[in-house]
């Protein structure tokens, strides 16, 4: 058997700061969607870009209505990096 460290982030921070005009694409769940819960939170992101000045002090959040994203800071990503982390994958936003 060979034992391996592993680590769990579990991110519950949240910022509404994703940039909708800068952004490729972006679309809206709508009420004729028929899902009420959803109406107003993102359907898709294509291309996503922040505003960085809603971003303030956080260093690892998930943006606001389109919880798939995982934003960290460049200090976090290159820390990442250094200690050879894997499952990784990191895009500019």
């Amino acid at each position: 058997m060979q034992r391996e460290r592993y680590f769990l982030v579990n991110v519950i921070r949240i910022v509404k700061c994703i940039d909708d005009q800068a952004s490729e694409e972006v679309s809206y769940w709508t009420e004729k969607d028929g899902l009420p819960e959803k109406v107003g939170t993102y359907f898709s992101v294509a291309g996503m870009r922040i505003d960085p000045t809603q971003v303030g002090d956080a260093k690892v959040f998930r943006t606001w209505g389109w919880h798939i994203a995982l934003i960290v800071s460049e200090e976090i990503k290159d820390a990442l990096e250094h200690i050879g982390a894997t499952g990784t994958k990191f895009k500019e936003v």
